[in-house]
């Protein structure tokens, strides 16, 4: 191989995530990459939610497209944006070490810098600094859902756009708070606007929530291993059991489902577990399931199908249909 055609999105986070692989394929030895960027629908679409758009896969379609038709030899998603069922041909051969997977709640700016000043101190504190009735800026159909059970007189606007157009409009009034993905903010140097980071007690992040995936051509031997060489385990893993779970349930990237596989003791020592939590919630938030399990960390994913299987007993499936409706 002499360089590599690395198929990504033109946002600024997206292609922090591509340089970043770039990066770390150097660093394994591997050759370096040129990024090849593909504008997709959900780059076109900037006016419509996700959700009546066609949801997350719209930000991934025409680089898998791509990918398939050799344009490319790798392309880089963030995956949560993935289906739970690839493209025939197409695997997920490795990802980068994981970020913080929380979500976050963005509030004004107060100054010129930075909204330090009202940065609240618990779940409490926030509810209170929010008001009676705030208008919150999210897309995102799991968000809203769970929020709904902390602000239920809440105003939930939708908000598209890159991340600076996202703060531009908080900052002059049109949303009273949004909510970000903390992994986003960290990585393009906004961890300052986080005014608070929503333990997953509150908010379960989504599935694949601040794992960068790295798809390749199965038939691709040799961009295959190179990858799979340099690919984060510990993220890998807890990956594995989130798309298992989604894929279990039937469900979509762009449904109300929250998942987070978090490692009980050091990933790669005897005896270590991943523990899954998830949970499956009506749109307007009046009902909830939720599941959690603890598994070894080589068999993620039949940890997903167990977590998946009891959120069904407890009527998953009913929700889920609702909300495809």
């Amino acid at each position: 191989m002499t360089d590599l055609r690395l198929g990504t999105r033109g946002s600024a986070l997206a292609l922090w995530q591509a340089n970043a692989v770039a990066a770390r394929i150097v660093a394994h030895g591997g050759p370096a990459c040129r990024n090849v960027v593909i504008r997709t629908t959900g780059d076109q679409l900037q006016d419509a939610p996700l959700s009546e758009a066609g949801g997350k896969l719209l930000f991934v379609k025409e680089i898998e497209d791509a990918l398939l038709r050799d344009v490319v030899d790798l392309a880089v998603h963030s995956s949560k944006d993935m289906a739970a069922a690839l493209a025939d041909g197409l695997v997920i051969a490795g990802v980068l070490p994981r970020e913080d997977p929380r979500d976050a709640v963005v509030l004004p700016a107060r100054g010129p810098d930075d909204p330090l000043d009202v940065r609240p101190e618990s779940i409490e504190d926030l509810v209170a600094k929010l008001g009676e009735k705030p208008v919150v800026g999210t897309s995102s159909v799991r968000r809203i859902a769970q929020l709904a059970r902390l602000f239920p007189n809440a105003r939930f606007e939708p908000i598209r756009g890159n991340l600076d157009t996202r703060l531009r409009k908080l900052d002059t009034g049109q949303y009273d708070a949004i909510v970000l993905a903390v992994a986003g903010l960290r990585r393009l140097g906004m961890e300052h606007r986080i005014s608070m980071a929503l333990p997953p007690s509150a908010c379960i992040p989504a599935p694949g929530q601040g794992i960068v995936a790295i798809e390749v051509r199965r038939d691709n031997h040799a961009v295959h291993d190179l990858v799979a060489a340099l690919s984060d385990r510990a993220a890998a893993a807890a990956l594995d059991a989130e798309r298992s779970l989604v894929a279990a349930l039937g469900a979509g990237c762009q449904m109300p489902v929250g998942a987070l596989a978090a490692w009980i003791g050091e990933p790669g020592t005897t005896g270590a577990q991943l523990e899954l939590t998830a949970c499956v919630v009506t749109l307007d938030g009046s009902r909830a399931v939720r599941g959690v399990d603890r598994g070894p960390a080589a068999d993620g994913a039949a940890l997903g199908r167990r977590v998946a299987a009891r959120l069904l007993e407890e009527g998953a499936g009913e929700i889920l249909e609702a909300a495809r409706r």
